[in-house]
């Protein structure tokens, strides 16, 4: 399990030297999330040493908001002056989101469902 969350914050502090070294706009652990994304494709699978940690992690995704909740009423003045603007992104990346993955989903379900019926 140690190796697990080793290899997790090893690809964070990744991302986290590249936002810095390149000075993208981006949160460093989010880099390291698509290297680590990338670097489970390029292997093929989770290697059980990440995925343990991960399914851990998972668990308490909830207590891992409280520091996100805490933020929001640390700078309540600021949503209070930028509401408007802050729900119509809301609205926004919700609606694209939604999009995305249905445009992604409905090919990647008729992938499978010709997988299934080959198998069959």
């Amino acid at each position: 399990m140690l190796i697990g969350f080793l290899i997790l914050l090893l690809f964070q502090f990744a991302g986290e030297l590249i936002v810095i070294a390149v000075g993208m706009p981006v949160p460093g652990p989010v880099v390291g999330m698509v290297l680590l994304l990338i670097g489970l494709i390029i292997k093929g699978k989770v290697p059980e040493s990440l995925r343990v940690p991960s399914e851990a992690l998972l668990k308490h995704l909830a207590l891992l908001f409280v520091p996100a909740g805490v933020g929001l009423m640390t700078h309540f003045g600021l949503l209070k002056q930028d509401w408007l603007a802050i729900l119509l992104a809301l609205i926004v990346s919700t609606a694209l989101t939604i999009v995305v993955t249905a445009l992604l989903l409905n090919p990647s379900a008729k992938k499978l469902r010709n997988i299934n019926q080959e198998n069959s």
